[in-house]
């Protein structure tokens, strides 16, 4: 085929072409090109990665809440070891007061007590010998003040010197006196003279941790029937790591599960070669699973850094082997990469990845998680 043949062609190859392209411009109806394939797109033409476009209704249907973060003041530190015990001064053993038999048990181990609460009744000899000296120094109180009061009669008549009825009065103080403090002896110890027994009380209010005491027992002023802890003063005894040493101080906050709170009140400064670690020692409220004895974990927490934030534990979630939250944007949530920095309590301490104020999604976030990991 001649260069002419050649041109030829060319030239209808051309007219084709702009008579289509006109055709196209012309007619609105033409069809369109073919979209783009998905592969082809710039990922910088869609939204934020992590973006998750929620309408407000589809919010209600999925049970979203939200709640804002707020600047964290505590970030926990470490968790140690511990046992609750009552501190030093919290537990007082009831002695008996004096020798007898137990004629009644009124509490058992692991009783609370109110302070003043009868705990058993003792029948006791020296008690009935004390009730009878009672009675018979107020049978001579009445004798003494009849007499006195007679002298003094006369003496004002001029019968009789003024130093008798002087005399008889001091009697009467005297033996006054006598009775006042036989009857303070029997108040001292819960005493009914007319029945010899004295009962045993509690000194304190708390817990009744030990009754050692049955009915016809005997006991005497050495032993000691029951042992009671105070109520509501609880203390806690861990073993601080040597690392840490230096870092915990009173005053710093501490938890213990279920949400228990309370405050180190001393950190030893000698380190046991054995474990390598010092004493950490706390003062806890009272509540439940709090009992003297039982051992569990002490979480330490101190001032939290600049920037951290707390907000509810179940705002935080993993996905794709990430730690992240979801943030209420306009017109749906953000997955936002975050750095915990460990829970105090039922709050969760975040170092990194949410501001202050923001609003964070704590109910619902298995839904986002699922629509999130199927787009």
């Amino acid at each position: 085929m001649n260069s002419r043949a050649h041109l030829s062609i060319g030239a209808v190859v051309m007219v084709g072409i702009v008579s289509g392209l006109w055709w196209i411009t012309a007619n609105p109806n033409a069809p369109a090109p073919p979209a783009a394939r998905p592969e082809t797109v710039p990922a910088s033409t869609g939204t934020v990665s992590g973006d998750l476009k929620v309408d407000s209704k589809r919010v209600a249907q999925l049970g979203i809440r939200l709640a804002p973060a707020v600047a964290a003041q505590q970030a926990p530190l470490a968790t140690v070891p511990a046992v609750i015990q009552p501190p030093a001064n919290a537990r007082v053993a009831v002695a008996a007061t004096l020798p007898g038999v137990v004629m009644r048990t009124l509490v058992v181990e692991g009783d609370t007590v109110r302070q003043g609460q009868p705990l058993a009744v003792i029948s006791s000899r020296e008690v009935l010998m004390m009730g009878a000296d009672l009675t018979r120094a107020n049978a001579r109180l009445g004798v003494a003040r009849s007499n006195a009061a007679r002298l003094s009669q006369l003496s004002r008549e001029g019968i009789i010197a003024g130093a008798r009825a002087d005399e008889a009065h001091a009697i009467a103080v005297e033996t006054s006196a006598d009775v006042s403090e036989k009857a303070r002896i029997l108040r001292m110890v819960n005493g009914h003279g007319a029945s010899g027994s004295y009962t045993l009380t509690a000194p304190i209010a708390g817990r009744i941790t030990t009754a050692s005491i049955q009915t016809g027992n005997s006991v005497d002023g050495t032993t000691a029937p029951y042992v009671i802890d105070a109520a509501n003063r609880y203390e806690v005894l861990g073993q601080l790591p040597e690392r840490l040493v230096g870092l915990v101080h009173p005053g710093m906050v501490v938890r213990i599960d279920p949400d228990i709170q309370g405050r180190v009140t001393a950190v030893g400064s000698t380190i046991d070669p054995a474990t390598r670690s010092a004493s950490v020692k706390a003062e806890i409220a009272p509540g439940p699973g709090i009992v003297a004895g039982r051992a569990t974990n002490l979480l330490i927490s101190g001032p939290a850094p600049a920037g951290a934030v707390a907000l509810p534990a179940a705002a935080v979630t993993t996905m794709g082997g990430r730690t992240v939250v979801f943030v209420a944007t306009k017109g749906g949530f953000a997955v936002r990469d975050v750095k915990s920095g460990g829970a105090n309590g039922s709050q969760a301490v975040l170092l990194s990845g949410v501001k202050p104020g923001e609003q964070v999604v704590i109910a619902g976030t298995s839904a986002l998680k699922a629509l999130a990991l199927s787009r």
